[in-house]
């Protein structure tokens, strides 16, 4: 009898998708018709779609907390980060302040630029492990072109790349399983009589083949070229992921925003015979205000964990930093700093130390 069994190779499972393209053309609307999308905006473009999102991450910090926390307690069925270079500009704030460096640079024969794609392979582990809990996973990104040499020397050509540093991007390409590149089509028109060229056109194109000027790959069966719209591809993601997104229109049809109704939220139900469960659910409140001297990237991540501002001085005294009863405005900028940076020790102090 065989220790091993044969199995199918074809999986219906959600996607890991890259999109990406020029600043403007649609990259934030188009995967918000993902199927229950729910968005992490890092650069703060959501706020023209209907949709949700958890909030706005100040720190690198606190987006892989966030991360942490669709993990465990998985809500909708896609998240979008919106979008990857804006997140790598976390990443790499939160490197400088840990190691107080100048600049992410080619120091030490690169070690900055490793250390901050060791940065972006837990944001994409993190992702790869939300997508294997059934969740949908999108990223977007800005384009910026660059010139690449062409071989045996025939000149340059402009690349459209990922706006992040290399070895990040080469990281988001290899993770994705589907990549979109976003741009306008534009018709070059030439007048044979003055041999003269004009350009026209100017229509938005979804390529979803590599080419020499873009990097793109599906895994569908897409044709090299399609219009922006979800319709375009709604049939075979569905085919590919198992989840119906038949609530989502063509762009072309939909009702202008201005003449929706937004639905409201469906009344909870009440369970008259379980009053304790109906009590269980209901989060207690974290009302404290935040000195504003410490800096909103720790204020946030002490407001999502209800951490206090007594607490975090706790922090302060019991692990040495300063000696106990320094008031908080004589705590430096750099400590303050310290503490958002390694944040998963600060609640590991709490918990063993100050809170038990």
């Amino acid at each position: 009898m065989s220790k091993y069994e044969v199995q199918q190779t074809m999986q219906i499972e959600p996607m890991k998708v890259l999109i990406y393209g020029v600043e403007g053309i649609g990259k934030t609307t188009f995967a918000s018709k993902f199927p229950d999308p729910i968005f992490i905006d890092t650069e703060g473009s959501t706020g023209f779609i209907n949709a949700r999102k958890l909030p706005n991450p100040t720190s690198w910090t606190m987006l892989l907390d966030e991360l942490e926390d669709i993990k465990s307690e998985p809500r909708g069925k896609t998240l979008i980060i919106d979008t990857l270079d804006w997140a790598e500009r976390l990443a790499k704030k939160y490197l400088m302040d840990k190691n107080k460096w100048a600049a992410i640079d080619s120091t030490n024969y690169g070690s900055r630029y490793v250390a901050l794609s060791d940065e972006i392979g837990k944001l994409l582990n993190k992702l790869t492990e939300i997508k294997d809990v059934g969740i949908n996973v999108v990223l977007t990104a800005h384009a910026e072109t660059k010139k690449h040499e062409l071989p045996d020397e025939m000149g340059q050509y402009d690349k459209y790349t990922l706006k992040l540093e290399k070895r990040d991007a080469g990281l988001a390409k290899e993770w994705a399983d589907m990549i979109l590149f976003f741009n306008y089509k534009t018709t070059i028109i030439s007048d044979s009589k003055s041999n003269s060229k004009k350009a026209t056109g100017g229509q938005r194109v979804m390529y979803t083949t590599h080419k020499p000027a873009w990097d793109a790959k599906n895994r569908l069966g897409l044709p090299d070229e399609l219009p922006i719209d979800f319709e375009a591809i709604r049939e075979l993601f569905e085919a590919k992921t198992g989840m119906s997104t038949t609530q989502i229109k063509s762009e072309s049809t939909q009702i202008p925003q201005k003449h929706q109704q937004i639905p409201l939220p469906e009344e909870p139900p009440v369970i008259e015979d379980e009053p304790e469960l109906v009590e269980a659910q209901a989060a207690p409140a974290f009302n404290e205000e935040i000195p504003s001297s410490i800096p909103q990237s720790l204020a946030d991540l002490m407001t999502v964990n209800h951490v206090t501002t007594d607490e975090i001085m706790q922090v302060i005294y019991v692990g040495g930093f300063m000696p106990q009863g320094t008031p908080l405005e004589n705590v430096p900028a750099e400590l303050w700093g310290h503490l958002a940076s390694n944040w998963d020790k600060v609640l590991n102090m709490l918990e063993t130390q100050i809170r038990k």
